[in-house]
């Protein structure tokens, strides 16, 4: 049974970066309030039904002289009121953990190429957000620690070089995230991501051209047992801008190889990687009356079918919130095992608000492997490829313009055969999500 809990919940949202920052110290912050509920949960091993109320608190303080900038931002992110068991995890707990704790220098034009290089702990991400995103909607984001050099060169070219550790986020023992325990987040050699992305803006014709090459390489530690990933990304995105009144388009494919174990255990064989992402997605703008966009869309990620290689897609940091449904409770569509053809319209009544909502049908690519994010597999293959239905929704209101906002996500899966049929599905009923935010920027 969905109930609703009372609290009062602050939080801050990183401010985007601006083009030219102003010199002196910058001090910003803000204050989000969520409620979320889910009934009939559509992954494995939790608990049917549950409501949660999330806490995200951001400080950002920046100091900038001449071409130096020093960032700080101290991110305090938990949880009240969770039941138990609970769906609860690090995605959405990690407290009084500074998040960005970095340095940057900007360089000036030489030979036509400009930039800047970040050194220490940072958030970003890369091109689409479909491998490394600063995620806005989870309670948490994924941190980075290491250099990053952003490029601009001529003919309208841009690039960036990365060699980071990923964070590791703690707590991530049921206590601890359910006690909001402080504790510093890890990083370390044993977990690596190295690479980088160049793009040409109207490359051809009005089509924007990115090419990516990622590294993600982990191994185990003591305390930390790991899947041995080793992982090669190769991408590349075509993109059209919306416009007003104009066609738009978002054509990308990442071809992931390397190794990986079987399973965590140190004897879980290492089996080589071959696994593949798609996204296509074409739209229209229409300039008049609540600026609707439409578009089309279709996703496939690639699962598991059991034979010599390891087939399942592994989104790394990517973020899910821009192509499927949210994070939170629900966390259930991700970039694995997936096919999804669908559309999407998109409105804006005013300068004041703004809504999508979006309807997919959605298969398994492969029967014998976990669907997307779920966790709910049928060895067999006799559950099916049928996943049922994705509709999505979401609407946000400025209350007070610039500094106080509403938010409303609202899911419902209906369920196919195979989430009604699977042998460790949680429930057979469809999915409903609510979540409700309310933002004060300061």
């Amino acid at each position: 049974m969905m109930r609703i809990s009372a609290a009062i919940i602050a939080c801050c949202l990183a401010k985007p970066a601006l083009a030219e920052e102003k010199p002196g110290l910058d001090v910003s912050a803000a204050v989000r309030l969520r409620y979320e509920t889910i009934a009939g949960q559509a992954r494995a091993a939790l608990p049917p039904t549950e409501d949660l109320i999330n806490l995200r608190t951001i400080l950002r303080t920046r100091y900038r002289s001449g071409p130096v900038s020093l960032t700080l931002d101290v991110w305090d992110s938990r949880v009240f009121d969770a039941d138990r068991p609970s769906a609860v995890s690090n995605n959405e707990v990690n407290g009084l953990e500074p998040m960005q704790a970095n340095a940057a220098i900007d360089f000036g034009s030489k030979g036509g190429i400009s930039g800047r290089a970040t050194v220490g702990r940072m958030v970003f991400e890369l091109g689409s957000a479909r491998l490394i995103a600063n995620d806005d909607y989870r309670n948490t984001t994924s941190g980075f620690t290491g250099l990053k050099v952003d490029l601009k060169g001529p003919s309208r070219l841009s690039g960036t070089l990365l060699y980071v550790l990923p964070q590791q986020r703690l707590p991530d023992d049921a206590d601890g995230l359910r006690q909001g325990a402080i504790r510093l987040d890890r990083e370390g050699f044993d977990s690596r991501l190295w690479g980088g992305q160049i793009g040409q803006a109207r490359a051809i014709g009005p089509i924007d051209v990115e090419a990516t090459m990622l590294r993600f390489e982990e191994r185990d530690r003591p305390d930390r047992a790991t899947r041995d990933r080793q992982l090669t990304n190769l991408g590349a995105r075509l993109t059209i801008a919306p416009k007003p009144a104009r066609w738009d388009l978002d054509v990308e494919a990442i071809w992931q190889t390397g190794s990986t174990r079987t399973g965590l255990g140190a004897t879980a064989a290492i089996v080589p990687v071959s696994a593949w992402f798609a996204h296509a997605e074409a739209g229209f703008s229409v300039a008049s009356g609540w600026k609707p966009h439409l578009s089309a869309e279709f996703d496939y990620a690639s699962g598991d079918d059991r034979n010599q290689s390891f087939g399942r897609f592994d989104t790394l940091f990517g973020m899910r919130r821009r192509d499927f449904s949210p994070a939170g409770l629900l966390s259930a569509i991700g970039r694995s095992n997936m096919i999804a053809l669908g559309g999407r319209i998109e409105v804006k009544p005013s300068s004041r608000t703004d809504g999508f909502l979006s309807v997919r049908k959605m298969w398994l690519a492969s029967a014998t492997d976990a669907f997307s994010t779920t966790g709910v597999v049928d060895p067999t293959g006799r559950s099916g490829h049928d996943a049922g239905w994705e509709i999505d929704s979401r609407v946000r209101y400025w209350l007070v313009p610039g500094k106080l906002q509403f938010e409303g996500d609202v899911v419902w899966i209906p369920k196919g055969r195979f989430l009604q049929t699977a042998p460790n599905r949680s429930s057979t009923a469809d999915t409903r999500y609510l979540s409700l935010n309310l933002t004060v920027l300061l």
